[in-house]
């Protein structure tokens, strides 16, 4: 167990596979998008499902793969040469309106606003940092009534730069004249537990409502918990 001899401040939460369940919320618009790029071509969605990190056994999304927590800029250029698209602003076009039905299709891994609520009641700044982009995420706090609890929002297009580049954390905590050791960052993939490194920040805790197993997280993070009910106790303990 880790204890860096600070007091949380705030706590950063990744959204897909940490506030959102991945698989439950993401599967259905992963298909839609290959089929998309595909153009009707079902052996090409089958196999850009495959190359970004889609395991047929399982059905689920391989942790650390384009699909699991990569940009959507990265992940349209990743596409694009597999495709028959001549225009890489067409492949990022096709990406990215596949992505703007998730905040409607998304599904909680709980009850957000029960469970963050008393962190902003101990009076922590909270935020969100996402590979996805920021207007999806304003999206998906407002339909999720947790608006008036989150302090920051960004996504990859925010200015700050994507994962696990440091700059949300470091945005996160100039904002509000915060220290980077005295913010916890929750997230379901190696990326966010880099992240977390990279910024300084004094907790990594790790959930496996995303795409990675106890396994995946354990060796690299501070805490792995089953999903964020479990930060309450651990805010306890710390």
């Amino acid at each position: 167990m880790t204890d860096n001899g600070s007091s949380i401040s705030g706590i950063l939460f990744d959204k897909d596979g940490t506030l959102i369940d991945y698989h439950e919320s993401f599967m259905p618009l992963n298909w839609r998008m290959a089929k998309n790029l595909a153009r009707g071509d079902d052996a090409l969605a089958r196999h850009l499902m495959l190359i970004g990190g889609w395991d047929p056994e399982t059905d689920r999304i391989k942790p650390g793969t384009p699909l699991a927590a990569w940009t959507l800029a990265e992940i349209a250029e990743f596409y694009h040469d597999e495709t028959a698209i001549d225009d890489p602003a067409e492949t990022l076009s096709i990406v990215v309106q596949a992505s703007e039905t998730g905040p409607a299709e998304a599904v909680a891994v709980t009850d957000l606003p029960a469970v963050l609520g008393p962190f902003k009641d101990m009076g922590l700044k909270l935020g969100i940092t996402t590979s996805d982009h920021t207007a999806a995420a304003r999206a998906t706090v407002e339909r999720f009534g947790i608006d008036g609890l989150m302090d920051f929002v960004a996504g990859y297009d925010a200015g700050y730069g994507s994962k696990p580049q440091p700059g949300m954390i470091h945005g996160f905590c100039e904002a509000f004249g915060l220290a980077p050791e005295t913010i916890m960052v929750v997230g379901d993939n190696r990326h966010d537990i880099e992240f977390a490194r990279a910024g300084g920040a004094g907790w990594a805790v790790g959930v496996l409502t995303g795409t990675s197993v106890r396994e995946d997280l354990e060796p690299i993070a501070d805490f792995v918990l089953d999903d964020i009910t479990g930060l309450p106790g651990l805010l306890a303990r710390l």
